[in-house]
């Protein structure tokens, strides 16, 4: 964080301090949210939430060290800014962090976005980029509103790069976080159906997705999927200069010779532009990370690290976020694949593709619970993953809750052209269930996937499941 006055504060974001002879404070480490994270000298955000108004909190704020706190109306707790938009003077106030630190050392900010993989990509480019200087990333999958502004908030001087991934759930969203972080790099992953029930048609999506080449200066560079007809489209809508990704031939940045292990994690061999060709072995587990490395590949040339460098940085970065494609050894040779902190139909196909090329001596079970957000198209959407994977070849699937019973239904209608004929389809109304039915079938050299939107709980489900094991080990 880089410290600043409350009149400094005041100044950026149009607000006024109070009380009035309190401006010099000095906000000195961090901006937060949730007044549980504030500690001493930093900044509390009072936002109205959903179901909270941040200004009930500020008192729990200044017990854990805050000095001062945003807010839309005077308070007694601590000395504040006040002012009548909190969320715009939040934006505002991150704005001007990247603008000093950009003045100060040059900062470099690659922006992400995508229906599905931001989060993973993000991880896998932080830890790459790493290598070429100090940098700064979310947390978790701080991608909002919310998130951007907190993460920018956390640069210094010494940054060199900030990797900000930018969700939405609306047309204009990206829009909005480019104004926050604006990027010189600007990388798409793909365009699904993610939030389908908010934005009415994919090609909603596409358009908001696109916002972000948009935003890019013609100096700049987007990095495009090659290999998603609607992403390489955008080719179209950037002044920006532009790097394909992908399999294909049109790709620039380009894998060949992709392979995948016991545990589904995939090896290939990396073509750069002016390089010699690279073998990168990943770490993390998904056949569909190779096009997340494919991105990651593609900015850290742009940035000046060397083939071979960036190779060995792709084989050596690991998980980072929790409940992405986490794998969990656990007693009795089973094997437990939480990757439940979200879902859309785009990140179940690939979830169940790698289901399938885990395939251990045993069964293959997808547990499934509802994807949300997908308006008049759910049913369709569910039934569609259960009929891919009866195609994939899955033994068996568990339902979690009725949202996801659709899933069962093209399951057992595609079981007649399933390889090795019809698979077990288990239906459980909750968390629980599927837990104790979970623990009567799985057994040795089962391999057992849990994937669900994250208000269905089954990221849960999994550290429970994982933490009875360990106790029991």
């Amino acid at each position: 964080m880089i410290p600043l006055s409350l009149h400094e504060v005041a100044a950026v974001t149009g607000g006024r301090v109070f009380p009035a002879g309190s401006g010099d404070v000095l906000v000195r480490t961090a901006v937060v949210t949730d007044s549980r994270e504030a500690d001493p000298g930093s900044l509390y955000v009072a936002r109205q939430g959903e179901h909270a108004d941040g200004h009930d909190f500020v008192a729990g704020a200044a017990e854990r060290g805050a000095v001062a706190a945003l807010t839309d109306r005077e308070v007694s707790e601590l000395p504040c800014v006040v002012t009548p938009d909190v969320q715009q003077a939040f934006a505002d106030l991150g704005r001007e962090v990247v603008d000093r630190c950009t003045a100060a050392g040059g900062l470099r900010i690659i922006g992400i976005t995508g229906s599905s993989g931001k989060t993973s990509t993000k991880d896998l480019m932080a830890q790459v980029v790493a290598g070429l200087g100090e940098t700064v990333a979310p947390i978790a999958s701080y991608n909002s509103e919310v998130g951007v502004p907190l993460t920018v908030c956390r640069l210094v001087e010494s940054t060199a790069y900030l990797v900000a991934e930018m969700g939405a759930s609306g047309v204009g969203h990206i829009e909005y976080l480019t104004r926050i972080a604006p990027p010189s790099i600007g990388v798409v992953l793909n365009v699904g159906t993610a939030h389908l029930g908010e934005f009415g048609s994919r090609q909603a999506i596409a358009d908001t997705k696109a916002e972000l080449v948009r935003a890019l200066p013609a100096d700049g560079l987007a990095v495009l999927n090659a290999d998603d007809a609607v992403v390489a489209a955008m080719a179209e809508k950037t002044s920006a200069r532009v790097l394909l990704v992908g399999t294909g031939p049109d790709a620039q940045v380009r894998a060949e010779d992709i392979r995948v292990d016991a545990r589904g994690r995939a090896g290939f061999r990396l073509l750069l532009p002016g390089a010699e060709p690279q073998d990168v072995q990943l770490r993390l587990h998904g056949p569909h990370h190779v096009g997340n490395a494919l991105s990651v590949a593609a900015v850290a040339q742009e940035l000046g690290m060397e083939a071979p460098e960036i190779a060995r940085a792709l084989g050596e970065a690991g998980p980072v976020s929790r409940w992405r494609m986490e794998v969990h050894e656990l007693p009795g040779g089973i094997t437990l694949v939480n990757d439940a902190y979200n879902a859309n139909p785009d990140s179940m196909r690939a979830a169940l593709r790698s289901l399938a090329s885990m395939r251990g001596t045993g069964r293959t079970f997808a547990v499934v619970g509802e994807m949300r957000e997908l308006g008049e198209d759910s049913a369709a959407e569910h039934r569609a993953v259960g009929e891919l994977a009866a195609q994939l070849g899955i033994d068996a699937v568990v339902t979690v809750g009725p949202g996801a019973l659709p899933v069962a239904e093209g399951f057992e209608s595609a079981g007649a052209t399933r390889p090795g004929g019809p698979g077990a389809v288990f239906r459980t109304e909750d968390a629980d269930a599927a837990r104790t039915l979970l623990e009567q079938e799985l057994g040795e050299g089962d391999v057992a996937l849990l994937k669900s939107s994250r208000d269905s709980g089954l990221r849960l489900l999994g550290d429970a499941i994982v933490e009875a094991a360990e106790a029991s080990d």
